[in-house]
Parts: structure tokens; sequence; C-alpha cells
């Protein structure tokens, strides 16, 4: 008995391949033949499906920020459950740069959106998330100081192989999230 062909099952799995190598070494790195064999299809069916490399990586980017938008309402469940504790927020926190799947991930977008702004969107999908979860619990200046800091602190965990230890996190999380307005200082009032 034939196997009954799937072409969307077969353009999503070119798809999660390309992603999974993105993440794994960056869009500079893809081609068709790699995705492929990641995939396990023909070459010619990634060409079938994406007329372009470009078109091919695009769609992996996508795929990606959709995983993240995915992790982003969970972490928003989680910020819930604790209430919007700076402590409990940073400990989220920490367990998400913990997983260096997803901090490769977040950076493989941030690079694509420096490279070819039409892809900044899917990018900032992340920080402006982030920063509409937080001002539930915060200030929306504040929010989005905590989730610029959550950024920097991708990128170290990215840099170091580990992310910032939990006292770190939940100090300046803490703080972040607890700083009043300072747009009335002045050198006279310090």
């Amino acid at each position: 008995m034939t196997a009954r062909r799937d072409p969307h099952g077969r353009r999503q799995r070119i798809i999660e391949a390309a992603a999974e190598l993105i993440v794994e070494s960056g869009p500079a790195d893809l081609t068709h033949r790699r995705v492929a064999a990641r995939a396990e299809v023909p070459l010619g069916a990634t060409t079938y499906y994406f007329a372009s490399l470009d078109e091919l990586t695009t769609g992996a980017l996508e795929y990606l920020a959709d995983q993240v938008e995915a992790g982003l309402n969970e972490l928003a469940d989680q910020i819930a459950a604790g209430g919007g504790d700076p402590a409990a927020v940073a400990a989220i926190f920490a367990a998400y740069l913990d997983d260096s799947v997803q901090v490769r991930t977040d950076a493989a977008l941030y690079l694509a959106g420096i490279h070819r702004p039409a892809l900044r969107p899917l990018a900032r999908r992340w920080l402006d998330g982030l920063t509409q979860v937080l001002s539930a619990y915060t200030a929306p200046e504040a929010a989005r100081s905590v989730a610029v800091f959550v950024d920097g602190a991708t990128l170290y965990a990215l840099l170091h192989d580990a992310p910032l230890d939990l006292d770190s996190l939940t100090r300046a999380v803490a703080a972040l999230m607890t700083a009043t307005d300072r747009t009335d200082w002045s050198p006279e009032s310090r």
C-alpha cells in the first residue's frame, strides 16, 4: 500500500528543519541542501515549496516567532500565577534563560531583524509582548525596562553559556519593577 502524500505536512517539516538549523548555526549557513537533509525530503521539495532561500528563511523565522509567542503566553500564565511578584518573575526568567534553545531562538530572531528590517516585527514580538504582560503588574515604563533588561540577560546567557544567577536577576527585576518615576530627577535632587 502506498503512503498518501501530505503536502502540508512536508512543507511544515521543511519549515521546522530550517528553523532548527537557524537556531543551531544562524540564517547565514542555511541552504536548501541542509534543510532537505534535516527534513528528510528530496532536495527538490525545498525549492518546490519555497522559490528562494530568502522565502524559506522567512518562513522559518516566522515559525520561530510563533514559537516565541507561544512561550510568551506560557510565561504570562506563570507570571499571573505568581501574582506579578518580582521574585517570582525573576525565577520565571531564570528558568527561561536556562533554556539554551530558547535563548538561541531569541538571538536568531534578533539577528534576523538587525540584518533584514522587514523582519523586525517578528523580533519585536517578544519585547513588546513581555512589556504588555508586565504592565499588568508595574508601570508601563518599568515593564519596558524589565523587558529590555531580560533582552540583555539573554545576550549575557549566550555569551557566557549560562544565565545570570537567580540572586542577580531577582535584585535587578525587583529594582526595575518597583522603581519610581525618575523623570523629575535633576542633579540638584541627588
